[in-house]
């Protein structure tokens, strides 16, 4: 129902911000302090997102719909409106200052990332450096001023942050010189002046027996079949736990015994070819009357929209009885990577497995199928060999070929 004059005058502040709705995603937000702010949510590209337009009463109901409008006008051209104000922002700042610099920098070079790598880049930059030097000349930021910037993220106890966030101001320290903005990285002058990163690994199981009880556990999960499904999947693939949880049926060819998964959602940016073994075309075979009519193989419980919260996994093994320090959902890929190692499987098909980036970007993209017999062999031995010690019995695993063996 479309909001009028007198409903928005007449609107009284609560304990909470409450919203009153008015149409195409618009609405009043009423503060508790008795503010009242115009906000329009949209989606782009899949994802929901808040812009302001404007302030009541200064900005009245009929301007507050005629800036929707023209939002929505730049959402129907393929237009982000939020990306619009900021680059409106950043063009009216000093072409030289921080921010200006920053953000043509992460739009130039973070097409390429992941979704969830830039969100996390830039955010870091607009929530601890933009307030601080944002709007300070890029040239005139020295060192003691850039160490001041670190220091505050280091107080808040958030150390790994800190470094990233330096790492990231380097970054954009390194274009501005190559522009022709800046004369040096001031970032270089601060190594070691942070405190240093504790280092902690993801933990996992790599005690055969041990694997066998958390096997025969996942096998006796009394929750849902789609976490059920997703447990058992996670060692046979042994994926990373985002690109488990975000699989769509139209990867998966049950017929070939294979699931690619596309560059975009990988890691290193290279389609990932996973084979899928007879165990893991068996789960999946069960699972596909449940979720198969969908997009993904393993949904959210409350939308079929949306693939299973990243905690999900996590959640079901502390339910199993598994604590954070003995298994994580990271540590299923610890887990194979350990073993195959052991058992002699070559070095170069281990690591293409598990989609660790080959550091030249080009032999990479050229290579995602390399070693893909071996490869098939590999996995379909490594669900032999779990399958072995989950019914408990001393396993002898299959050995690669001689010629394969690592020397």
């Amino acid at each position: 129902m479309a909001l009028t004059d007198t409903a928005i005058r007449n609107a009284k502040p609560r304990q909470k911000p409450c919203k009153l709705s008015d149409t195409r995603g618009m609405y009043l937000e009423v503060a508790p302090a008795g503010g009242k702010w115009w906000r329009l949510k949209y989606r782009f590209q899949g994802k929901e997102k808040l812009i302001s337009l404007g302030v009541y009463p200064d900005v009245g109901l009929k301007e507050a719909r005629s800036r929707r409008e023209e939002a929505k006008k730049l959402l129907a051209s393929g237009v982000d409106p939020s990306a619009v104000r900021k680059a409106a922002k950043a063009a009216t700042a000093d072409a030289d200052c921080f921010e200006t610099v920053a953000r043509e920098w992460f739009g130039k070079f973070s097409q390429g990332w992941a979704d969830s790598h830039a969100e996390t880049v830039i955010r870091r930059l607009e929530r601890y450096v933009f307030p601080l030097i944002g709007t300070r000349a890029i040239r005139e930021v020295h060192s003691p001023e850039l160490l001041s910037v670190l220091r505050r993220i280091e107080a808040r106890g958030v150390i790994e942050t800190a470094h990233r966030t330096a790492q990231v101001c380097g970054q954009v320290f390194r274009y501005a010189v190559r522009t022709g903005r800046a004369e040096r990285d001031p970032s270089a002058d601060l190594r070691g002046a942070l405190a240093p990163v504790k280092i902690t690994h993801l933990a996992s199981i790599t005690d055969p027996k041990t694997i066998g009880g958390l096997l025969r556990a996942i096998d006796g999960y009394q929750g849902s079949i789609i976490t059920q499904c997703a447990l058992k999947l996670a060692p046979l693939v042994f994926v990373r736990p985002g690109e488990l949880r975000k699989a769509e049926w139209s990867e998966v060819n049950l017929e070939a015994c294979e699931w690619r998964i596309p560059a975009d959602r990988m890691k290193a940016r290279t389609q990932h070819i996973v084979p899928l073994s007879r165990q893991a075309v068996e789960v999946l075979r069960q699972l596909h009357p449940v979720t198969g009519h969908g997009r993904y193989l393993f949904p959210s419980a409350r939308t079929e929209a949306r693939p299973m919260s990243d905690n999900a996994i996590l959640a079901a093994l502390r339910r199993m009885g598994f604590a954070k320090e003995e298994m994580t959902g990271h540590g299923f890929r610890s887990m194979a990577s350990t073993i195959l190692n052991e058992q002699g499987w070559h070095k170069d098909a281990i690591e293409r497995q598990l989609a660790h980036a080959e550091r030249n970007k080009v032999r990479d993209a050229y290579n995602y199928a390399e070693y893909l017999p071996e490869r098939r062999k590999m996995m379909q031995a490594w669900a032999d060999y779990l399958d072995g010690l989950k019914q408990g019995a001393e396993v002898i695993p299959i050995r690669p070929p001689k010629a394969n063996r690592r020397t």
